[in-house]
């Protein structure tokens, strides 16, 4: 029994571990890091999936057009729509192609529509934006820019931010975004490593995203499609010189249900690529595969919180009962190494969204987002859902 728990906890510590190293490497950066413009690169497809975004898609179309050249275009893939989302970004510009495979939904397919339709005149580079992202005035140059420096996919820094004027506090969602999007990527950054895709603001030379596995409906297509590159040898690199914002759901039960999508797929992704990441890393002598796959196996925050208290209670609850220290000895680095971890990124990247003043009401807010993870043993849809970002009245 002693065996089993110890190697229970054992395995609790390895994403826990990987946080924290991740962390500290963060801490190590000194500045953001500046990349040329890429003016002189060839022609970039800017290709924005769309379903059912109506008028809200304008404000990310203002955002890509000014930043065109004159070779670039811009693609919208108006998905599966019901709305006149296809009419509204034709009258803003944008080169619209409707599809419409009711049983074939999802963002990947939505892409995969957007590269076929580009093998007919392909441009050098592919950038994706979501229909409900900002982008900073330089995003398109710099992000080109890394990418030749690169030679192969990059991702940009995306952020979520809360939105205002609504009843849900989400100020903890907002540094748990922090701590995954920017802190843990910068911390591979830094220590010379590739990151996951994050759906968003990803950038990819023509050679590479056309032959790229798109066609999916699975719910996290963007970590799906970034673990595929990474086995064929071109991982992504990031950059956190910009970056490209969203607003999380407008309602309570809009964000349970992206976090649940989110938790979901991500455990998939845990059982289908880790073996094969380790496979490639042993093979090939592969670093960057095996430290992707260690990326990965750190799950959520919320999820790993409960990990971390969950083999505190048994390893405690064993010492109690039998007398031994070594179960509650591990229990408790892995509780001391996840809070330093938090800690550390909290002072240095979460402060100005998580006062000080607020961290006695995140406690309440963590366990009431356990009740998510009752919804994990139900198998989850792989269908594109829109975001509720309908602000309530």
């Amino acid at each position: 029994m002693m065996i089993f728990l110890v190697a229970l906890i054992a395995l609790a510590l390895i994403p826990t571990l990987v946080l924290f190293v991740e962390v500290l490497a963060a801490l190590g950066a000194r500045s953001e890091y500046e990349t040329g413009n890429g003016t002189t690169a060839g022609p970039v497809a800017v290709v924005v999936p769309a379903h059912n975004e109506g008028r809200g898609i304008i404000p990310t179309l203002e955002d890509v057009i000014p930043q065109l050249r004159r070779r670039d275009r811009l693609i919208v893939v108006a998905d599966n729509c019901t709305d006149d989302t296809a009419a509204v970004s034709g009258a803003h510009g944008a080169e619209v192609l409707p599809r419409d495979e009711p049983d074939r939904r999802g963002k990947g397919y939505a892409m995969a529509w957007a590269i076929a339709h580009l093998k007919q005149n392909p441009p050098e580079f592919v950038l994706f934006v979501d229909a409900d992202c900002r982008l900073q005035p330089d995003f398109l140059a710099k992000t080109l820019g890394y990418s030749v420096e690169t030679g192969g996919p990059v991702q940009a820094l995306y952020l979520m931010t809360g939105v205002e004027g609504v009843q849900v506090d989400q100020r903890v969602a907002e540094f748990a975004w922090r701590l995954k999007n920017w802190v843990r990527p910068l911390g591979l950054r830094c220590l010379g490593r590739p990151v996951q895709l994050m759906g968003t603001g990803m950038i990819f030379p023509w050679e590479v995203i056309n032959s790229a596995p798109l066609a999916s409906g699975n719910i996290v297509e963007d970590l799906k499609l970034g673990l595929d590159l990474a086995l064929s040898g071109t991982p992504a690199r990031f950059l956190s010189a910009v970056r490209v914002t969203s607003e999380f759901a407008a309602t309570e039960r809009g964000v349970e249900s992206q976090r649940r999508r989110w938790i979901e797929g991500h455990l998939a992704m845990i059982g289908s690529y880790v073996p094969r990441l380790l496979a490639a890393s042993i093979a090939r002598r592969n670093p960057d595969a095996l430290v992707l796959a260690l990326d990965l196996v750190v799950p959520p925050l919320s999820l790993l919180v409960a990990i971390a208290l969950g083999v505190a209670a048994l390893g405690g609850t064993y010492t109690l009962l039998i007398g031994a220290l070594l179960p509650a000895v591990l229990a408790l680095l892995n509780l001391s190494l996840l809070a330093s971890a938090l800690a550390l990124a909290w002072f240095r990247f979460g402060r100005d969204i998580l006062p000080a003043s607020r961290i006695p009401s995140v406690a309440g807010q963590v366990l009431h987002r356990f009740r998510l993870l009752r919804h994990l043993v139900r198998r989850g849809s792989s269908g594109w859902v829109r975001t509720d970002r309908h602000k309530p009245e």
